[in-house]
């Protein structure tokens, strides 16, 4: 119950937090309203950690960026070749639709004896 309660209080803070930055439009600079926002977002977000869903999301995050450091990455060199053979693809496929296309079109214009 503890922890509904803690969630509820976050997501309330961020939302007087969204109003306070629209309400004070008029009455304060961008900056100080930007700051304002982060500032309650951060204390929101420090508040759902303290839960057992925000504990569990926070490790979640933090094995993702785990597992995204042990990513073999391409070298440039494959990386070219890729989007070279990604690009010739699609060239191709668009030649053979376009084909496709005016096969159609000559046989729709024989069909209904269009085109003289």
């Amino acid at each position: 119950m503890a922890d509904k309660i803690k969630l509820l209080l976050a997501i309330l803070l961020v939302a007087a937090g969204i109003y306070g930055f629209y309400y004070f439009d008029e009455q304060y600079a961008l900056l100080y309203r930007v700051l304002g926002l982060l500032s309650v977002v951060l204390v929101s977000t420090l508040i759902g950690l303290q839960t057992q869903l925000g504990s569990s999301t926070w490790e979640f995050g933090r094995s993702a960026f785990v597992e995204v450091r042990k990513v073999v990455w391409p070298t440039r060199r494959e990386t070219v070749q890729t989007t070279l053979v990604v690009l010739a693809m699609v060239g191709i496929i668009g030649l053979m639709l376009y084909l496709f296309d005016r096969m159609l079109k000559w046989a729709v214009e024989l069909l209904y004896g269009l085109g003289g």
